[in-house]
């Protein structure tokens, strides 16, 4: 990250969904991360009904200097309070990578989305996802499976936040 870039978190608007939608249809980023895109139209769905009409959800768009980078969202999966955690996800876009601005999302998102424990699954081979989470105090758990892909199972406890 330059001296310059100013990252900043705010919350999701709907001219911020193209550039998400562009963000996670990039080769590469699919090819890290093991994700599969959604078709445009299932995109805009997902977000509207199940991210943004989702009142447990708390998501951010990321910004640089007030451009949209990416986001980070934190949801439940299983009941919440009955058995179910809480998981941490975050994407951003490929002009953004390796310039510390996930770092700097990152721990600007962890000091407002407060549950713990929080859990994240990246994929196992996707270093800089596992490394950004560890920077930031996760510890691996375990591994699970997505289909053929192996992701680890990282955990924030609430004594490391």
């Amino acid at each position: 990250m330059t001296e310059t870039d100013d990252v900043q978190l705010r919350d999701v608007v709907e001219a911020d969904l193209e550039f998400l939608l562009a963000y996670e249809n990039d080769s590469e980023a699919v090819r890290r991360s093991r994700f599969t895109p959604r078709p445009r139209d299932a995109f805009m769905a997902h977000w509207k009904s199940k991210i943004l009409g989702d009142s447990t959800v708390f998501v951010q768009t990321v910004t640089v200097d007030g451009e949209p980078a990416g986001h980070i969202v934190a949801w439940w999966e299983g009941e919440q309070g009955v058995g179910g955690h809480r998981f941490v996800g975050y994407w951003l876009g490929r002009p953004y990578w390796g310039r510390g601005v996930g770092s700097v999302a990152l721990g600007l998102f962890l000091r407002r989305e407060t549950n713990r424990p929080l859990y994240a699954d990246p994929f196992a081979e996707n270093t800089a996802s596992v490394r950004l989470l560890e920077k930031h105090g996760f510890r691996r758990t375990g591994t699970v499976r997505h289909g053929d892909n192996e992701h680890l199972m990282l955990v924030l406890d609430a004594d490391r936040s």
